[in-house]
């Protein structure tokens, strides 16, 4: 039962529009497919390790993060400003990829990118804590022994499943769109994506 839970949980908590939701999908649509795909593995392996981290209590240990926590959104609110940004100026001159050109030369950067935006965001941390926190208080799962492992792939395997969609869907209608339009889609990613990295900014004050 707590296996379903924690593949509904993962499913859910990947839903919400954000800034590793706009990444994932920018990689399919600048890309392909794999690139998009491999973005989306990456974001389930850190669901996994972030869930599990929270599961067994790491923030239980006696180091307070709230004194690093400003320094981690402003490293977070460069990376994502940069990251739409960037976006922004590939957008003027990237060509939708025909389909005899699909076979793209495979590269790591939607592995780093994911990783950068994980690891740089504290409110992730903060997520999966919060998700965790509901899963013990409704005893769908505890923190001891083989259980926390087991749920923690589980609630990966939700969002695996959540990326599966969205990258399929992303590469499946990729060349119904104008070449006008696909660029405008990558503008409002871009500007997505340095919006989370302002609000992100915000919080550092609020």
């Amino acid at each position: 039962m707590f296996i379903l839970i924690g593949i509904l949980i993962g499913f859910a908590a990947a839903i919400p529009l954000g800034p590793v939701n706009v990444f994932v999908a920018s990689q399919t649509l600048k890309h392909d497919f794999f690139h998009g795909l491999l973005a989306g593995i990456t974001t389930s392996a850190m669901d996994f390790v972030y869930c599990l981290i929270a599961l067994v209590g790491f923030f239980n240990i006696s180091i307070d993060p709230a004194p690093y926590l400003p320094v981690m959104k402003g490293i977070a609110t460069v990376l994502l400003v940069f990251i739409g940004y960037r976006l922004i100026r590939q957008s003027r001159k990237v060509e939708i990829p025909a389909v005899q050109e699909k076979q793209v030369i495979k590269s790591t950067r939607p592995i780093v990118g994911v990783l950068a935006l994980y690891i740089s965001n504290p409110t992730i941390y903060l997520f999966w804590i919060a998700w965790t926190g509901f899963a013990t208080a409704h005893h769908f799962v505890t923190n001891r022994g083989w259980m926390p492992i087991v749920f923690a792939f589980s609630c990966s395997l939700g969002s695996m499943f959540w990326y599966l969609i969205l990258v399929r869907y992303v590469s499946k209608h990729q060349h119904k769109i104008r070449a006008s339009t696909f660029r405008k889609i990558l503008v409002v990613m871009g500007i997505a994506l340095i919006g989370f990295g302002l609000y992100t900014c915000a919080t550092i004050f609020v």
